[in-house]
This record gives C-alpha cells, sequence and structure tokens, in this order.
C-alpha cells in the first residue's frame, strides 16, 4: 500500500541547516533519513551525531538512512590530492566528508594509484561509518551499464536485521529490473539483432537460483550447528544470504529451507509466511 506525506515541505539552502529541525519533528516517530546531494555529502561527524541523537535502547522507533556517496568525486579529489596544482581546501572539504585524512593514502603524490583505489575509499569509507554509528551499513556501487566505473555508491545504514533483509531483498529486485531494462532498450534500439549484448553478459538468473539454494541451505545447517537451537531467518540476514545477499530475492530462501528439510536436516518445510519470518527447527539428523 502506498503512503502520501500530508504536509510536505520544501526548504532553500544547505541540509546541514535544516537537519536538526527535521529529527526534532520525526521525534516519536519511524525516521527514513535519504541523502542524495548535489556533489559532496554531509560531513562525517554531522552524519554520525544525527544518527546517535536518534539511538533507541529498545530499538524503536527504527531509524534507517539511504545516501549517495559519489564515486565521481572520490576520483576527481582523489586526482586533486596527487596534483602538483590540486586545491588544498577541496581536499579538506572531502576529509570532513570521509571523517579524516585516510582517504588521501590512496592517492599519494608521485605514487602510482590502483586500479580500484576509488572502491576502496567506499569500502573503508561505509566500514568506518558503520563503526561510528554502531549500524548495519550496506555499500553498493551503482553504474550507468555494465562494464563501466559506479558513478556513485548506494549507502545504506540501519539498526535491525529486519532492514537488513529488506534491502538486500530490494536490491537484488532492482538489480533484476535493471539488467531487463538494458535489454528492452538495447532490443527497442536495433529490432534486428539475433542476440543482444545485454543477453549475453547478464549472468543467467535461473543459473544463479540454482547454486544460491544449495549454498544458502548450508548456511543454514551452518547456523544451526553453531547454535544448537531453533531461529527466525531474518535475525541472521547476513550469515543466511552469504555471498548471495542483494544478488537474490527471499523466495530462494524458502526454496533453500525446503531443500533443507528434503536433506532431513531440519523439521520446518519453508511452507506459510513470508520467508524472513520463518523459524529454522533443528532435526535430529543435523546433530
Amino acid at each position: 500500500m502506498a503512503h502520501r506525506a500530508s504536509t510536505p515541505r520544501v526548504h532553500r539552502g544547505e541540509v546541514d541547516g535544516i537537519l536538526d529541525g527535521v529529527q526534532h519533528a520525526a521525534g516519536g516517530l519511524p525516521l527514513f533519513m535519504f541523502l542524495d546531494p548535489c556533489g559532496l555529502g554531509l560531513p562525517f561527524s554531522r552524519l554520525v551525531e544525527a544518527m546517535a541523537r536518534r539511538r533507541s535502547p529498545n530499538r524503536w522507533p527504527p531509524t534507517e538512512f539511504l545516501m549517495n556517496f559519489s564515486m565521481v568525486a572520490v576520483r576527481r579529489l582523489g586526482g586533486n590530492a596527487r596534483s602538483t596544482k590540486g586545491v588544498e581546501r577541496s581536499s579538506e572539504r572531502f576529509d570532513e566528508v570521509c571523517g579524516g585524512r585516510w582517504w588521501r593514502e590512496h592517492f599519494r603524490r608521485g605514487e602510482p594509484v590502483t586500479a580500484d583505489a576509488d572502491e576502496v575509499v567506499a569500502a573503508e569509507y561505509a566500514r568506518r561509518l558503520a563503526s561510528a554509528t554502531g549500524m548495519y551499513v550496506r555499500s553498493v556501487p551503482v553504474s550507468a551499464a555494465p562494464g563501466h566505473k559506479p558513478l556513485h555508491h548506494l549507502v545504506f545504514g540501519t539498526r535491525r536485521q529486519h532492514g537488513l533483509w529488506v534491502f538486500g531483498d530490494a536490491l537484488a529486485r532492482a538489480r533484476n529490473a535493471w539488467w531487463e531494462k538494458l535489454e528492452v532498450k538495447e532490443e527497442s534500439e536495433d529490432p534486428n539483432m539475433l542476440f543482444s549484448s545485454t543477453s549475453i553478459i547478464r549472468p543467467d538468473p535461473q543459473k544463479v537460483t540454482d547454486a544460491a539454494v544449495p549454498a544458502i541451505a548450508a548456511n543454514l545447517a551452518a547456523i544451526l550447528r553453531q547454535r544448537g537451537m531453533a531461529y527466525k531467518l531474518v535475525d541472521h540476514t547476513l550469515e543466511v544470504f552469504g555471498d548471495y545477499y542483494g544478488q537474490v530475492t527471499e523466495p530462494v530462501v524458502r526454496k533453500a529451507v525446503k531443500h533443507l528439510y528434503a536433506e532431513g536436516k531440519t523439521t520446518s518445510t519453508g511452507i506459510g509466511g513470508r520467508p524472513r519470518d520463518l523459524v529454522v527447527p533443528l532435526s535430529v539428523s543435523l546433530g
């Protein structure tokens, strides 16, 4: 069901200037904060402060954020830091965004830059953000086309396993839609082509699912062995999906539970309710 805001407001100026007011207005309510900056984002300390203000011992109301971390800016400012003609104030502004000068270590003047320096910076930014906020943080590259350098990373932060689960499922669905849109675009531009390049390079969805089911089933069994008792899937999101987080949707997890049941390793049939809410009990044969 779609929900429409009853009193939307538009503000002029920097988001930093109204952030406190937005958080105050959301007092006692769930808050999803989407930051899509034109250029660089909020200073690291400001973002951490904002999340700390919303921290709650009982995890209610939930607070989540989604933001674009510009990879174009990382590469541009990396070049600026390396150049003898670079503008120091520009680098200092990025210091504020990253929460320190650490990113400059990957763009040292007079030294070669690794091909993945920008990705290393994005990964470290997400790691530091997770550590400073105490939140689960996932960072996903977003490109205009397959094989292209990412334009930005979509950075998601949540304090709840449920948020991780929903984000991973949404990411997998968006990835599939992206591939399908690219294929339709190619075919519309050249209706006479036998095979689109997208159809050739896209990972076969069925093959991905076929590989994911036993892999996730093995993850489920490993969690059972470690815990020695029943558990709810959504409480172990990253352990459940493993390498397939963001690659497959949650119905694949249901198939994995059924796979585990067929192997006699759980008494859960995988039937009924949402996959995320399934409880996987231990089977005698697992031990």
